[in-house]
C-alpha cells in the first residue's frame, strides 16, 4: 500500500472513530492495550534514532505495541545499531528493521511515519527538524535542544509542517503528578511563588583528559554531526558525552530537565523568564569533563522564582527529595520525589495529601499522532523547548562567570534571604564532601536579563551572552534558520 493511500486510510479511520464517539457518550473508555488496532493497514511505521541507553526504552515502547512497527534503526555506531537495535527488535518482534548509519537515508523512506530520537543532545534539534521536513511526526528526548535558538526552530518547524512532536518529559503523562500539579495550582498549599528543583545524583570522575581512540564501529563524522570535529578526549565514548559541552549540557540539561519542567509546570510559567543567574563548578575532582557537577541556577518570572540545584557529589535528600521538586506555598509545601508520586504537607510538616499513579508517555504520543491534535499531547514540543531553554540559560550564566572563593558569593545576594539560604546549604554540602567551605573556587555567573518574547538577552551583558544562544554548526549539519524551515 502506498504512503498516500495508507495515510488516507488512517485519516478515515480517525474520522470514523470520532463519528462513533459523537453518536454515543456511554461507551466506556478503552485501555491503552485495548485501543490498539491489530490491522497491518493501521500500523504506524517507526524509525529509531539512537538505540544505546535511553534508546532501549524507545525500542521497548514501540516494539511492544500492536499498532506500531519499528522498520528502521539509525545509529552511527554500527555495533550498537545492529546488536542493540536490529537484534533486539528481532528478538521482540521476529522482524528485522533496516539499519542505517546516516539518518538522512532513513528520512528518504516515505513509508516511515514516526521518528523517535534518543541520540546525544547535540543531535536532537537537527534530527527532529530534518524529520519534520521529511514529513514525519517526532518523539524527541529531553533536552530537545543543545542550545536555546535551535529549540525554538523545532517548534517553528512543527507548526509550519503541521507535525505532532512530543518531548520525552514523561512526568507530564503521570496521573500522580498531574493531580499534584493541579492541587498546587488550585491553591492546595496557598499562594506559591517559589519552586525548587533538585538533581542530587552522584556522578563520579570520568577519568583523565587525553587522546583516545574512537571505537572502530563508529562513523565519527556522523556521530559528531553539528558539533566541531575534534579528537576524542574522554575514556568512555558513549554516555560520558553528557559531561563535555560540545555534545552535552551537564546534569542540569540531562536528568535536571525533568525536574526543571515539573517546577515550571507547577509555577504556571510559560516562558523563559525575566532573568537568570547561576554559580558552581566541577568540584571534587579534575577529569575530562568541563560542565558543572555542583551548580545553582536561579530563574525569575516576575514575582515567582525557580531555583535549581545540581549536586554530583555525595549528598542527603532535601525534604525527602534527591531528584525532585519542592513547591513552597503560604499554607504548606508539596514534595515531588519521583516521576509519578508526590506528598503535600502543611506548614508544620503534617502530611495532608498523597498523590500517585503512572501512565505511558509513548501511548500519549501515538494517540496524538492518530488524532492529529497538538492539544492531545501531554508534552508538546513548545513545553519541551521552554524547559530545555531554562537549563541552557542557567549554563550560559555559569559559563560567563568570574572565578572566586565561595565565601565571596554571598556578596552577590545581599538582602536576598532565599538565595543566601540556598548558598548556605551549598557551602555545607562542600564541607560534607571535605572541600573548603570558604576557599573552594567557583564560577559566579552574572545576573542576565531576558526578553522572554524574543528569547534573547538584554542589558549590558547582552552582546557577550546572545551569541551563546546558538552555536557555529559544522556543515552540512546546520540547523536551518526560521526562513529555511
Amino acid at each position: 500500500m502506498s504512503q498516500q493511500s495508507r495515510r488516507e486510510f488512517l485519516e478515515k479511520s480517525m474520522f470514523a472513530a470520532a463519528g462513533a464517539a459523537a453518536l454515543s457518550t456511554s461507551i466506556p473508555q478503552l485501555s491503552a492495550a485495548e485501543s490498539q488496532s491489530s490491522s497491518p493497514n493501521e500500523k504506524l511505521r517507526v524509525a529509531l534514532l539512537g538505540v544505546n541507553g535511553r534508546g532501549q526504552s524507545h525500542l521497548s515502547a514501540f516494539a511492544g505495541r500492536k499498532d506500531t512497527e519499528i522498520v528502521a534503526i539509525v545509529d552511527p555506531d554500527e555495533s550498537v545499531g545492529m546488536t542493540k537495535g536490529v537484534g533486539n527488535v528481532y528478538k521482540k518482534t521476529n522482524k528485522k528493521p533496516t539499519y542505517y548509519k546516516d539518518l538522512r537515508k532513513a528520512f528518504d523512506d516515505q513509508d516511515i511515519d514516526i521518528v523517535s530520537i534518543a541520540t546525544p543532545n547535540h543531535w536532537h534539534a537537527l534530527g527532529a527538524i530534518w524529520a519534520i521536513q521529511a514529513g514525519k511526526d517526532v518523539y524527541c528526548e529531553k533536552p530537545v535542544s543543545h542550545n536555546v535558538s535551535e529549540g525554538r526552530r523545532i517548534v517553528e518547524a512543527a507548526r509550519k509542517h503541521n507535525k505532532i512532536v512530543q518531548t520525552g518529559t514523561q512526568c507530564r503523562s503521570q496521573p500522580g503528578l498531574i493531580d499534584a500539579i493541579e492541587f498546587v495550582k488550585a491553591g492546595g498549599i496557598g499562594e506559591v511563588k517559589l519552586a525548587r528543583g533538585t538533581c542530587y545524583k552522584r556522578r563520579k570522575s570520568i577519568g583523565p583528559k587525553g587522546n583516545y581512540d574512537v571505537p572502530a564501529s563508529v562513523d565519527y563524522d556522523l556521530w559528531l554531526g553539528p558539533a566541531p570535529m575534534a579528537p576524542l578526549t574522554r575514556q568512555r565514548f558513549h554516555y560520558d558525552w553528557h559531561w563535555q559541552t560540545p555534545t552535552g549540557n551537564g546534569d542540569l540539561g540531562n536528568q535536571g530537565i525533568h525536574q526543571m519542567d515539573v517546577a515550571r509546570w507547577g509555577l504556571g510559567v510559560d516562558n523563559v523568564g525575566d532573568s537568570v543567574q547561576a554559580y558552581g563548578g566541577r568540584l571534587g575532582y579534575t577529569d575530562a569533563g568541563n560542565v558543572a557537577n555542583t551548580q545553582v541556577s536561579i530563574h525569575q518570572f516576575g514575582d515567582k522564582r525557580l531555583v535549581f540545584e545540581v549536586r554530583g557529589l555525595e549528598t542527603e535528600p532535601y525534604r525527602g527529595a534527591k531528584v525532585g521538586v519542592i513547591f513552597y506555598g503560604t499554607d504548606g509545601y508539596v514534595v515531588i520525589p519521583s516521576y509519578n508520586s508526590a506528598s503535600a504537607f502543611d506548614n508544620d510538616g503534617k502530611l495532608i495529601k498523597k498523590f500517585s499513579g503512572s501512565a505511558d508517555h509513548f501511548a500519549n504520543f501515538v494517540d496524538a499522532v492518530r488524532s492529529r491534535k497538538i492539544s492531545d499531547l501531554n508534552a508538546d514540543i513548545e513545553e519541551g523547548h521552554i524547559s530545555s531553554a531554562l537549563c541552557h540559560l542557567g549554563n550560559i550564566s555559569y559559563e560567563m562567570g568570574n572565578t572566586m572563593p565561595v565565601k565571596e558569593v554571598a556578596g552577590e545576594f545581599k538582602g536576598d534571604s532565599e538565595a543566601l539560604e540556598t548558598l548556605g546549604r551549598f557551602r555545607e554540602h562542600l564541607g560534607n564532601n571535605k572541600l573548603d567551605t570558604d576557599d573552594t573556587i567557583v564560577s559566579m555567573g552574572p545576573k542576565l536579563t531576558i526578553d522572554s518574547k524574543s528569547e534573547t538577552f538584554t542589558g549590558g551583558q547582552a552582546s557577550a551572552a546572545n551569541p551563546k544562544l546558538t552555536r557555529e554548526y559544522r556543515k552540512p549539519f546546520v540547523v536551518p534558520t526560521t526562513a529555511e524551515l
